[in-house]
């Protein structure tokens, strides 16, 4: 086990993170922002975390699929002028959100660090960025995250999909951490660390859903 006073939270980078919970891993709350993470040395590596990735049966062509991303896929699509220009990050092994995208009248491009792991397209600027069941495998989130806000245009929407932290009690029942790939839970007050640090504005359009706009001009940090 990692000694608190040695933690330091991967997203707002406050160390002193305090334990959380124990299972076959350690999870550390932080007290700034809220996140709950598991320390780096409990991460599996690149060629394991693939593995898992690699088991993924997700493709355009299954319709559950598509509604399960329906739930970010809509309310930002009410938000899009035609025509807009978007990356879906992490888009994964079967690439779908972004499809959905092109057929509304979007042009897309994708990034996925296994999968699509040209980073050029991390050199553009959007009109939208998408990343659904991506931010709690981030091994290093402020960063990786500073990187897609400054691919996002002033006015621009980050849209993101995670499920949340809710209390100590309902994370030691809590399917979502037993994936070895999910290494950082966020909860509401960590969107709101988040939009603060960006200054920016967020919504939540539904469970496990949030939307962040970024302002007229880039005031972020």
């Amino acid at each position: 086990m990692v000694p608190d006073s040695f933690n330091i939270c991967p997203l707002c980078q406050i160390s002193g993170g305090a334990h959380f919970y124990e299972d076959d891993r350690t999870y550390f709350r932080c007290p700034s922002c809220q996140l709950v993470y598991v320390p780096p040395e409990q991460f599996l590596t690149s060629q394991a975390e693939k593995a898992v990735y690699d088991q993924h049966q997700n493709s355009p062509d299954d319709p559950g699929y598509r509604r399960f991303l329906g739930r970010l896929f809509e309310p930002m699509s009410q938000r899009l002028p035609l025509n807009s220009r978007g990356l879906d990050f992490g888009s994964g092994p079967g690439p779908t959100l972004s499809v959905m995208f092109e057929e509304a009248g979007h042009r897309m491009e994708i990034y996925d660090p296994f999968y699509a792991p040209d980073t050029k397209s991390l050199e553009h600027q959007y009109d939208f960025i998408t990343a659904t069941e991506v931010l709690e495998h981030l091994h290093h989130p402020r960063s990786e995250l500073d990187q897609l806000w400054s691919c996002l245009k002033p006015n621009g929407s980050l849209g993101i999909m995670t499920k949340r932290v809710i209390d100590r009690k309902a994370f030691s029942t809590w399917h979502y951490k037993n994936d070895p790939t999910h290494v950082c839970f966020y909860s509401v007050e960590t969107f709101q660390w988040l939009a603060n640090y960006w200054c920016a504005t967020f919504t939540i359009p539904e469970n496990d859903v949030v939307v962040f706009t970024k302002g007229h001009t880039d005031d972020s940090h």
